[in-house]
């Protein structure tokens, strides 16, 4: 049933084609995290070619690689590349991770020695996400040994736990603005910090993409720095 309802689109879309539109359909998986970036690099290209229908699965990392793996989505957003030896990808934006907490506690604005994070209950994502595995191996390759307070499945889980006071967690920035600007959170300097990662778009280079997919990996070569000027100012600058 499934192919026939992609049959019909297609000849749909086709149809709209041949009117001079860009049209059909656009699958995309992102990261949990990704939904604070992937909305902005998507809000232009879709006003130019309103006739698109946007198909955006937000979830863990696991679950991107595997939707991409199976051929499900045109393009995946990540932080942190695959091992898949068929893939392209284009970086997008950087991906940078504090340590944060509440304000019960204030912390002096130089940098502390990473080794505070042995000291303190740490909030971490579940098995499977991107933040958590770039946090796991910073703390592997500086040998500390953490205390791990609670696992959640959610960056806005974790955020509520840490205003809560249920521990400090190390956690991307993007994801922080409102509540650093309303002093819900704060930044606790380390040393070694931020964690870094990029954020990317991948597509399996066997893909054969349909004219919308063409054309928004085309918007984003063209557009990605006006954007990034535009929307992510406060971020490069922090």
């Amino acid at each position: 049933a499934e192919k026939i309802l992609d049959e019909v689109n297609a000849i749909n879309f086709k149809t709209m084609s041949y009117k001079g539109q860009i049209t059909g359909r656009l699958k995309i998986s992102v990261v949990s995290t990704g939904k604070y970036v992937m909305p902005y690099f998507l809000n232009g290209f879709l006003k130019k070619n309103p006739a698109i229908e946007l198909i955006m699965d937000v979830t863990n990392k696991a679950k991107v690689i595997e939707s991409l793996e199976k051929n499900e989505v045109d393009f995946s957003l990540v932080s942190i590349l695959p091992e898949l030896q068929n893939i392209e990808h284009l970086d997008l934006l950087k991906n940078k991770l504090y340590l944060v907490a509440n304000n019960a506690e204030v912390y002096r604005k130089k940098p502390y020695d990473i080794n505070l994070l042995e000291k303190l209950p740490i909030i971490f994502r579940e098995q499977g996400s991107g933040t958590r595995y770039a946090i796991e191996k910073f703390i592997l390759e500086n040998k500390l040994r953490i205390q791990k307070n609670l696992e959640l499945t959610s960056n806005e889980a974790v955020k509520q736990a840490v205003i809560a006071g249920l521990g400090a967690s190390i956690m991307p920035l993007i994801g922080l603005k409102n509540e650093l600007n309303s002093g819900d959170l704060q930044i606790i300097p380390l040393k070694k910090f931020p964690v870094n990662s990029t954020w990317r778009i991948i597509w399996n280079k066997s893909k054969r993409f349909s004219p919308v997919a063409e054309g928004f990996l085309n918007y984003l070569r063209s557009e990605q720095e006006n954007i990034i000027a535009d929307k992510f100012r406060w971020y490069e600058d922090y």
